[in-house]
């Protein structure tokens, strides 16, 4: 029987749902947290200082991704859903503004304007999936979840500056639980996989453009401290090898996956389950990976010669480390293989520790964004001869 559906839901067609104009200018808003995540973690280069910035990109990710769920299943062109996209954004531009004091006078601020997002948001999918039953209780299962966290984001906020981890650490556990364990809850059942009826190319896209938004925040950071130090030989060398470690990234990730991964999840018979694993967990790991780079990168510049210090030895050969890490977790979530040249990026980086500290911070960036080339061209070999072969 066919399901009603509302003008407020997208028609599946069986084509790509084509990205529209408003989720692009929805992401500015990310544009503007992930530079303030980032600075976040140039500000505080201590492990308390991770542990809070890697919690926020956490909470940064989830709010972005459930909106690209949302507007998997919302047609973006309806005023109304429009309507709901820019309070959404009005809430991220307070949520990010909020960020790098988080931890201390603005968490209330950053916590309301999260959990309003959540839930809110939710609610009105729900609403716009009032026709169709299956569609309506997932979300009204996603709904309770959040509010099952929302407590613990607001008793956070207002607890002492040193508990606030404890509690928005729980928070988002119990929020990251919730599709592995398909939104269970009691009274209401749990969801499936097969229920995610998410098209697939338009989610690739969507995580694909949220690359490039990291990507152009590495390259906004890295010209900025560029622009303010003296242009002598070690600092043009350093923000040479920001740029093209930035390159070489967006090759690994684009040169082939992207599409390819595209393809495979428009095919597969459970499409929600790609979508849950391979885009809103994993990928979380690449655009950590891109932001930690973009802090090495920020040392470099700032001290491209003498020994490398610790912290940035560590943001230097880490971010690559993570990138690669994410990127092979995902070809095998995708594909089921693990691919040999992002084992022996991980292992290069791995080897690079051994003399980290002994060279100059501009060296170090050198060879790390050498073990990145080093994938991207050997996936370029590898994809023509699939091209030649095919």
């Amino acid at each position: 029987m066919a399901v009603m559906r509302s003008g407020l839901l997208r028609e599946r067609t069986g084509g790509h749902a084509r990205v529209g104009f408003v989720e692009l200018f929805f992401d500015l808003v990310f544009v503007f947290a992930v530079t303030q995540l980032s600075h976040g973690l140039i500000a505080h280069p201590t492990l308390e200082g991770l542990l809070q910035t890697a919690l926020l990109t956490l909470a940064v990710w989830w709010a972005w991704m459930y909106t690209t769920w949302a507007t998997n299943f919302l047609e973006v062109e309806h005023h109304g859903v429009r309507l709901m996209l820019f309070g959404v954004m009005g809430a991220g531009v307070l949520m990010a503004a909020a960020l790098p004091q988080a931890f201390e006078e603005t968490g209330p601020a950053f916590a309301i304007a999260y959990v309003a997002i959540q839930i809110l948001r939710t609610l009105f999918v729900a609403w716009a999936c009032r026709h169709d039953a299956v569609l309506r209780m997932n979300f009204l299962r996603i709904v309770v979840w959040f509010l099952a966290a929302a407590p613990l984001w607001l008793i956070g906020a207002w607890a002492a500056p040193e508990q606030r981890l404890i509690w928005w650490g729980l928070a988002l556990a119990l929020e990251y639980l919730g599709p592995v364990t398909a939104f269970w809850t009691p009274g209401l059942g749990r969801s499936s996989t097969h229920d995610w009826t998410v098209e697939g190319g338009h989610m690739a896209e969507r995580c694909g453009l949220f690359i490039i938004i990291a990507l152009g925040e590495s390259i906004l950071v890295t010209g900025a401290t560029f622009a303010d130090h003296p242009w002598t030989g070690p600092t043009i060398g350093a923000f040479a090898s920001a740029f093209v470690a930035t390159l070489a990234m967006w090759w690994i990730y684009f040169s082939a996956n992207a599409e390819a991964a595209s393809e495979k999840i428009r095919a597969s018979d459970d499409p929600g389950r790609v979508a849950r694993n391979a885009y809103t967990y994993l990928h979380i790991f690449l655009v950590a990976g891109i932001i930690v780079t973009a802090v090495g990168d920020e040392w470099a510049l700032a001290h491209p010669e003498g020994h490398t210090d610790l912290k940035t030895a560590l943001a230097i050969l880490g971010g690559p480390a993570l990138f690669l890490l994410g990127s092979l977790l995902f070809k095998w979530s995708v594909f089921g293989v693990l691919p040999l040249s992002r084992m022996v990026g991980l292992a290069l980086l791995g080897l690079l520790s051994i003399p980290a500290i002994t060279v100059s911070p501009m060296l170090l960036s050198w060879l790390a964004t050498g073990a990145l080339l080093v994938v991207a061209v050997w996936e370029t070999v590898q994809h023509g001869r699939r091209a030649e072969a095919g």
